[in-house]
Order: structure tokens, then C-alpha cells, then sequence
């Protein structure tokens, strides 16, 4: 019987200068309980080297689990998303960041309550837990817990950190949700339509996190918050189809 296996979703645009160390710091993690793992890169049509240096690794190392989709255009964080998930072909899915700031040493954190089966969905929270948290953008911070408090109010979850990029699903639950959202507002839909799910349980758990500033490369900005209001509004107020 093959051992169960996490899909590592990666969203990727532009991201020359660390896709690389990521690759290398996923492959190299070792997860608990014989857990095999995939990495699913999803690149959003990038103008830089970032398909370039991925195809390179893959050529040289033909045993690594790595599967590599060029978006035909530019469609935005959350549509490469989609289409990871789309790919996955694991018992569990996690989404990750290409630019470091997340450190894929806390996936058997963010495992443990799934594995143990007490969870069927695990965020990884940035503002709780004795991990390493770099200090940077008060008010990015104060909008995050903002927005949290916003979508916690209509989906009656006790969240501290609902923008996290770190959430762990299992496959079954994720694959078939209807998600929409193209671009950062990918974060508060599938939280609205996931709080949904009769029975459903979340956990929560803390997260290192070493953010990036703008002369780093991060890319969200204010119009993505005002973005993420609104998608609080639309998911949660007037629903929609929730399951393809």
C-alpha cells in the first residue's frame, strides 16, 4: 500500500531568486509518518527565468516529485492556485509561497491534527505560537487582523490569521469546492465556503514567518485588501455556489 502523500502547491510568478532554495528546502524536509510528497509548481505565465530554472532542476534530478504547469497567461495568485489543486494527486494539499516567506519545516505542525485525524482542514497562524516572526508593517498587520475579525463575524470562526498562506486541506474536502476568485481574494472564499461544509473541522496552529518588504518583492497591496472586503461580503452574505 503506498505511503499517504502531501502535494505541495506552489503559485510562482517572477520568482527567479528563490524558487530554487524553495524546491530545496521541501525536498528536504521529512515528514512524519512515512508521508511521501509532491511539488506542484504553477507558473503564472512569469516574464523572468523562473520556468527556466525549475525545468533545469527537474532535467537534472529526474527522481524528485516535481510537476511543472505554465499558466498561457498572466490569471493572478489564486487561478494558479485553482489549477494546482486541480493537479494534486495527494491524500493532503498545502499551498506554499516561492518566496521564502513561509518555511516548509512547519508542515508536520500543520499535519499533526490531520494526520491524527482530529482535522480536516489545519491555517497556520502567523500571530499566535513561541516561532520565529519577523517584524515588519504594523499596519499590514492591523489590516490582516482586521480582515480576520471581519470574516471570522459571518463565518462564526475563532481564526487569528485567516490571509495565512499556509493551509493544509485534505484533498477530499478542497477539491470540491467551486472557487472563483482569481487573485488574492482566494484567501476569504475558501475560508466563507469551507466554514460552510456541514461538520467540518478547523484547526489552527502557529507558524514561523519571515516576511518580505516591497524591495523584496512582496506583492499584495492595499487595492488587494479592499479586494479581500469584499470577497468577505460576497461569500458570506449572498453565498453562491459553494460545490462544482
Amino acid at each position: 500500500m503506498p505511503a499517504p502523500k502531501l502535494s505541495v502547491l506552489v503559485p510562482a510568478y517572477n520568482e527567479e531568486a528563490t524558487i530554487l532554495q524553495l524546491i530545496g528546502k521541501v525536498i528536504a524536509t521529512e515528514l512524519v509518518g512515512n508521508h511521501d510528497k509532491e511539488i506542484i509548481i504553477v507558473d503564472d505565465c512569469s516574464t523572468d527565468r523562473t520556468g527556466e530554472i525549475v525545468a533545469e532542476y527537474i532535467e537534472n534530478h529526474p527522481g524528485a516529485a516535481i510537476f511543472y504547469f505554465r499558466q498561457p497567461k498572466n490569471m493572478g495568485k489564486g487561478a494558479a492556485i485553482h489549477k494546482a489543486i486541480e493537479l494534486a494527486r495527494g491524500e493532503y494539499i498545502v499551498i506554499q509561497d516561492a518566496d521564502l516567506e513561509y518555511d516548509p519545516a512547519d508542515y508536520n505542525r500543520l499535519l499533526h491534527p490531520l494526520i491524527s485525524g482530529a482535522a480536516d482542514v489545519v491555517y497556520g497562524s502567523r500571530f499566535v505560537g513561541a516561532n520565529p516572526h519577523r517584524a515588519l508593517f504594523f499596519w499590514h498587520m492591523m489590516g490582516n487582523r482586521f480582515l480576520t475579525f471581519l470574516s471570522n463575524l459571518f463565518t462564526n470562526l475563532n481564526l487569528t490569521d485567516m490571509e495565512t498562506c499556509y493551509k493544509v486541506f485534505r484533498a477530499d474536502v478542497i477539491k470540491p469546492i467551486r472557487l472563483q476568485e482569481k487573485r488574492f481574494g482566494f484567501e476569504p472564499e475558501v475560508t466563507a465556503k469551507i466554514s460552510r461544509i456541514p461538520g467540518v473541522r478547523i484547526y489552527e496552529v502557529g507558524i514561523s514567518y519571515y516576511g518580505r518588504t516591497y524591495g523584496e518583492g512582496k506583492k499584495i497591496g492595499i487595492s488587494d485588501g479592499f479586494r479581500a472586503i469584499y470577497c468577505i461580503l460576497k461569500y458570506n452574505l449572498f453565498g453562491g455556489k459553494a460545490f462544482k
